[in-house]
């Protein structure tokens, strides 16, 4: 594979991951009342970001944290690593992003 292609691809995968980002700027939605910290906190160990969607009410994919979500794919950096542990606090403490 050509230099010229793989840089039209790396672009496209940054521009499409820049897209995604940007479409998350907007608030979090409330905690539902009813959810255990506990339960959420094992979800973000399974995978980020499922604790938060949890806190959230789990719903529609707009409670979703996809940030988060999708950092979690990542080996060492999401699960398991740094972002796998970030989300398991945060959902203990009952954020929803």
């Amino acid at each position: 594979m050509s230099w010229r292609k793989m840089a039209v691809i790396l672009g496209v995968l940054l521009l499409s991951a820049s897209a995604s980002l940007a479409w998350d700027a907007k608030s979090p939605p409330p905690r539902a009342p009813d959810r255990d910290p506990s339960g959420a906190m094992w979800l973000s160990i399974i995978h980020p970001g499922l604790g938060e969607w949890y806190n959230a009410g789990w719903g529609g994919w707009g409670n979703c944290n996809r940030k988060k979500f999708w950092l979690g794919f990542i080996p060492g950096y999401g699960c398991p690593g740094y972002l796998q542990i970030r989300s398991a606090i945060d959902a203990k403490r009952g954020k929803t992003w």
